[in-house]
């Protein structure tokens, strides 16, 4: 879930940028700013009604030309308080007030200063083709205004001008405001997206090094622990075995575990780490490790014939001899599971600039009855074949022409 940035005056922000945004909302809440303002326009209408309403009923005004009759003063009084009632819903219905009071600005002197701020809220909250619509409309009813209501010290074009001034200011003003809170929304919206796609980033970086951690897990421990199990069966199988052999086969067996312990015990203390710390990995295996792998497999009774055609096999880099090794491992671990007492025979091959060829090949198993294969995960092969191609080579498994099962991959080593 993305976490937005509160600021610190959250009641200083107009509804529209409060925080926490609450987009079901069709009309946002009114924050203690949009509650100040709105007292303000309200108060200011009303002023301007007094004052209007008094200045009419005086002898010689000073807005506008008195009203013929009293009672037109206080009908024009009577609209521009309605007017300043009306600022309250000026933000939930802000253009179908616009319009409704529209006519009134062709004669209404009072409820000048309330219309007023109900067009500035449409340009705020409105697009902007709304806001010039209701500004043309807005133009030729100050045409008819002034002509009806003409002030005493100004001609008629300047009253207009005057009026034309006015309006295009309010404009500009709201314009401007809108204008603001769209490049904040913009900002805030820019800020949650590079959050959630940061956080994204992040959980996809820890899936990816977990199903690492889990690779080299299963390439590790299902190595160790078939060797465990092809020599506990060779115990249980020949009980009566010399005792030099038997404590040899122990020997092994508890050199296995040892190692699948060590390596289950690393594995775990890098997925309890929390930020990775600072501790180098444990060595990773590379080609020239393979003897080592090939000599246990022997050592557990695994007949395995290997054909060695690397050319310049120091040269090899580590992450293509890591990968190397996990192939053949994965390889001769499948043997020992699915085609126990089968000759099993890894092919090398390759060089700088041609590329690395690692083949694994046994006998397709005849006969064996399905408890004594070892359970597996199901996941050696669907690792190899990731790791493969992240390598940017090519991996094939099954069972070739002459039936026997076969595990080939090709790395892309550069010159």
């Amino acid at each position: 879930m993305t976490r937005v940035a509160v600021p610190e005056h959250p009641w200083l922000l107009p509804g529209e940028l409060a925080v926490p945004v609450d987009r079901a909302r069709t009309h946002p809440r009114r924050t203690t700013r949009d509650w100040i303002v709105d007292g303000l326009a309200f108060l200011l209408g009303l002023l301007w009604v007094l004052f209007v309403t008094v200045d009419s009923l005086s002898p010689a005004p000073e807005t506008a030309i008195p009203l013929p009759h009293d009672w037109m003063v206080g009908a024009d009084a009577l609209l521009g308080l309605a007017c300043c009632g009306l600022l309250w819903l000026r933000r939930r219905w802000p253009l179908g007030l616009a319009v409704a009071t529209l006519p009134l600005t062709l004669f209404s002197l009072a409820a000048a200063v309330p219309l007023l701020i109900m067009y500035f809220t449409v340009v705020v909250h409105r697009r902007t083709a709304v806001a010039i619509a209701i500004t043309g409309v807005g133009l030729l009813t100050n045409l008819v205004f002034s002509w009806l209501r003409p002030d005493p010290a100004w001609p008629y074009w300047a009253t207009v001008s005057w009026g034309v001034v006015i309006t295009l200011s309010v404009l500009a003003w709201g314009m401007f405001v809108r204008a603001r809170r769209q490049l904040i929304v913009s900002l805030r919206e820019r800020a949650e997206r590079a959050e959630a796609e940061q956080q994204l980033r992040v959980a996809q970086a820890r899936h990816l090094e977990r199903t690492r951690i889990a690779r080299e897990m299963h390439d590790v421990l299902a190595h160790r622990i078939s060797l465990l199990s092809l020599h506990a069966g060779a115990l249980e199988f020949r009980p009566d075995a010399p005792p030099d052999e038997v404590a040899r086969a122990a020997g092994v067996i508890r050199g296995s575990a040892h190692a699948a312990l060590q390596d289950l015990r690393e594995v775990i203390g890098v997925l309890r780490a929390e930020g990775g710390g600072d501790a180098p990995e444990p060595p990773q295996p590379t080609l020239a490790d393979l003897p080592a792998l090939i000599a246990e497999s022997r050592a557990a009774g695994v007949r395995v014939n290997v054909n060695d055609g690397v050319v310049a096999p120091q040269d090899v880099p580590a992450a293509l001899g890591r990968a190397a090794y996990r192939i053949v491992q994965e390889g001769l671990t499948n043997a020992r599971k699915h085609a126990a007492g089968a000759v099993v025979t890894v092919d090398l091959a390759g060089g700088p600039g041609i590329g690395l060829t690692v083949a694994i090949c046994n006998r397709w198993p005849v006969g064996a009855p399905a408890g004594d294969t070892l359970p597996g995960a199901g996941t050696g092969l669907v690792g190899i074949t990731e790791r493969v191609t992240l390598a940017g080579g090519r991996v094939a498994y099954g069972r070739d022409d002459a039936g026997d099962f076969r595990l080939a991959a090709s790395l892309p080593w550069p010159a």
